[in-house]
């Protein structure tokens, strides 16, 4: 006989089984929600461990929600799977995403980059009092580097999970060496779920907090 469960009652009983199969874990109480969501997301707990967060990323994070400081994405499906209403709750700003903009696309082809590069350098005056979320392409995470480096341009808060062959593992590690404040992971794996989970768990920290009063 089939046991039928409600969503929320699935969801609890997803993330014991998750507690149970990670066991013992080198992360700290903010941190370990958002590997949760992660694993919970792709169900691939090597995605899950390979987080890195840098000191107070997870702090940063909610810090800028509250504030309603905008949260920037490098293409439209990672804009579109934050849930909307749940950052509104939050006190979160206005998503926004920039790979389609006619401006964006003139700005590749005069530059020779990638739209995602370009789309993150139209951001530069929003990018320190906001959160820039690179989902897909390890070109917007190379250019969020070089604004860095070059600019001194740096983004509020960076979560930064490009996936692929082509330098998405470097360009993750090199941001490892930097002092921005960021979530990232180690290896080719991560996409668009991963950014998604990462930014809708941080939204759900808050309210949680929120309902704890």
């Amino acid at each position: 006989m089939q046991i039928r469960r409600e969503g929320p009652a699935i969801e609890a009983e997803s993330f014991r089984i998750i507690e149970q199969e990670m066991g013992e874990h080198g992360f700290n109480p903010l941190e370990f929600p958002l590997v949760r969501r992660v694993v919970h997301a792709t169900a691939d707990f090597e995605i899950g461990c390979s987080l890195v967060f840098s000191a107070g990323a997870v702090q940063a994070g909610i810090q800028l929600i509250r504030r309603g400081c905008p949260i920037l994405t490098d293409i439209r499906m990672v804009a579109s799977g934050i849930s909307r209403a749940a950052l509104k709750q939050a006190g979160g700003g206005e998503v926004l995403c920039r790979i389609d903009d006619p401006d964006v696309s003139a700005q590749s082809q005069a530059s020779g980059i990638t739209r995602s590069a370009a789309a993150v350098r139209s951001f530069g005056p929003l990018l320190p009092e906001s959160i820039l979320v690179i989902g897909n392409a390890p070109t917007a995470l190379r250019e969020v580097l070089r604004l860095n480096q070059e600019e001194g341009i740096a983004p509020g808060f960076l979560i930064a999970v490009p996936v692929g062959f082509v330098d998405a593992a470097e360009s993750k590690e090199a941001l490892m060496k930097t002092d921005l404040t960021f979530i990232t992971n180690r290896g080719r794996k991560g996409g668009t779920p991963v950014a998604v989970a990462l930014v809708n768990a941080l939204i759900h920290l808050i309210l949680q907090e929120q309902e704890a009063g």
